[in-house]
């Protein structure tokens, strides 16, 4: 719980209020080092010159979930939405199996307007736990379709932008993931919705001056490239989206008593450390602190606050790296990372691409990829061949040759379970010190006073609670949790006989080399 003052009467404050609610998926604190060192080392900064990140921060959150002490984006999100805790991979259901009231459906139902903005899929994760209810995350086309209102609760968000076109188109339809042949670009239309889905209709916006709401814009197939390789000729940045949806909803709640609730999310940090790609989480965490700093001057200028923080941290990221027994030199290259003009995503989709071989798929990788791409001139043939075995699958190839020289180290491809920063505006000082990510959730709520477990009483109202032992299922949420756990173990996704909603798992002995 937040150790709340015995008396403030200044909070909450009285009046108009707006929360814009930031996320950096995947940002630990190690990727605040990387990311202003390399700003610093590129721009030729002294050392005090820090990100805007650095200046607004205010304390630390605890990150663990029901299910773990190493938490996934969904359990991480849900604490946020709900500011309550849940296993890993539900999106806003808790443990018991019944949903979870959000802020953003609590905030819609209270008057304000709401809006979703990110860099990945609109139907991942953490755009999914504001918005729908479903038992595990992968049920993205279940997410699409409630987060255009087809679930109890109807319609609860007004703006969306980002990426995930796939889930909304039908299956009939090139380009379309969805495994159905609904049409949710059609329905969305028929609802009311503006829709966009390019950067020509993009810049139609206006940067949000006139644009009425309900408002759709779904900007790539899955997710928006990395920034690194982001063409602004093809796809808006976070922060354009950004600044639309600031201007967009502060017109549409002019003439109203309640302001908006926004998330905006660094989606693609948490896809670099997964990547464990160094060039690309410095450019995704650049653009984040530049998002950060133009909704931090809106906030200032307005009755609003502020609040950003991790859901986790993602790779193991550390600022050193043993390359060899000797013992090591306490250092770390920056320039390496400054030598490189594309992510690992990048290079290695154009080697998938790469039809030649012998002497020309050398030629194509020392040149092409690694001088051009990465900056790289001193590539052993050793790592050549590694890349050549391993053509399919060489995005972490392409990531381990400019850590390696950068000597930066990761220790997974997956999520880790350190404490993340917290960051505010003036009014969010109740955020101060080391928190439950929870409390993040209770605090946005708190702001502006909104009854989350009356969302959650009209959710179960709605015909939604424990699943019985006649184990009915409750369509609207999709399929049922151990149906989705078979399913996933059917497909070679992974063994989840030791899986629990409820309780951290223990060493099975089953240590693996």
């Amino acid at each position: 719980m937040i150790n709340k003052p015995s008396s403030d009467a200044s909070f909450p404050p009285k009046g108009k209020r707006n929360v814009v609610f930031m996320v950096s998926d995947g940002m630990g604190p190690a990727s605040l080092h990387l990311t202003r060192s390399y700003r610093q080392h590129v721009d030729g900064l002294p050392w005090g010159n820090t990100l805007t990140l650095d200046k607004n921060l205010i304390g630390t959150s605890r990150t663990r979930s029901t299910s773990s002490l190493v938490t996934d984006s969904a359990a991480g999100a849900t604490a946020f939405s709900c500011g309550l805790k849940s296993y890993n991979g539900a999106i806003s259901v808790l443990p018991d199996g019944s949903p979870c009231g959000t802020v953003l459906e609590a905030a819609k139902l209270a008057g304000y307007m709401t809006g979703l903005v990110v860099t990945t899929r609109i139907t991942d994760a953490t755009p999914a736990c504001f918005s729908a209810h479903v038992n595990l995350r992968s049920e993205e086309d279940r997410i699409a379709e409630q987060q255009l209102g087809d679930y109890p609760l109807g319609q609860m968000v007004d703006l969306m932008l980002g990426g995930g076109r796939c889930h909304f188109l039908a299956n009939t339809t090139e380009g379309s993931c969805r495994a159905d042949s609904r049409d949710l670009i059609r329905e969305a239309k028929r609802k009311g919705f503006k829709y966009v889905n390019d950067r020509a209709s993009f810049d139609k916006l206006n940067k949000g001056k006139g644009v009425k709401l309900p408002l759709l814009g779904l900007f790539a197939p899955t997710d928006i490239p990395y920034e690194i390789d982001r063409l602004d000729k093809e796809y808006p940045s976070l922060d354009e989206m950004a600044e639309v949806a600031l201007t967009t909803l502060e017109a549409a709640t002019r003439d109203s008593e309640q302001g908006f609730f926004l998330m905006v999310e660094g989606s693609r940090i948490d896809h670099a450390g997964h990547g464990n790609d160094p060039a690309a989480q410095v450019h995704e965490v650049l653009a984040y602190d530049k998002t950060f700093a133009r909704v931090l001057k809106w906030v200032e200028e307005h009755d609003a606050v502020l609040v950003s923080t991790s859901d986790h941290e993602t790779g193991g990221l550390a600022m050193a790296r043993q390359l060899h027994e000797t013992y090591p030199e306490y250092l770390w290259y920056p320039q390496v990372l400054g030598n490189a003009s594309h992510s690992s995503e990048y290079l290695a989709a154009k080697y998938r691409d790469f039809k030649g071989s012998g002497t020309n798929e050398d030629q194509f990788l020392r040149t092409t990829l690694l001088k051009e791409g990465f900056g790289v001139v001193d590539i052993s043939d050793d790592e050549i061949e590694k890349l050549k075995a391993h053509k399919d699958s060489a995005d972490w190839v392409f990531a381990d040759i400019i850590s390696r020289r950068a000597q930066i180290g990761w220790s997974t491809h997956g999520h880790s379970g350190v404490d993340v920063n917290i960051y505010g505006s003036k009014g969010t000082e109740r955020l101060r010190g080391n928190h439950e990510n929870t409390d993040v959730g209770e605090f946005l709520a708190d702001y502006l006073e909104l009854d989350l477990g009356a969302v959650t009483k009209k959710l179960k109202e709605k015909g939604v609670g424990k699943t019985d032992a006649a184990r009915e299922k409750y369509e609207w949420m999709g399929k049922p949790l151990d149906q989705l756990m078979e399913e996933r173990k059917a497909a070679g996704k992974g063994n989840h006989d030791h899986f629990h909603v409820d309780e951290i798992d223990c060493y099975h002995g089953e240590y693996k080399h």
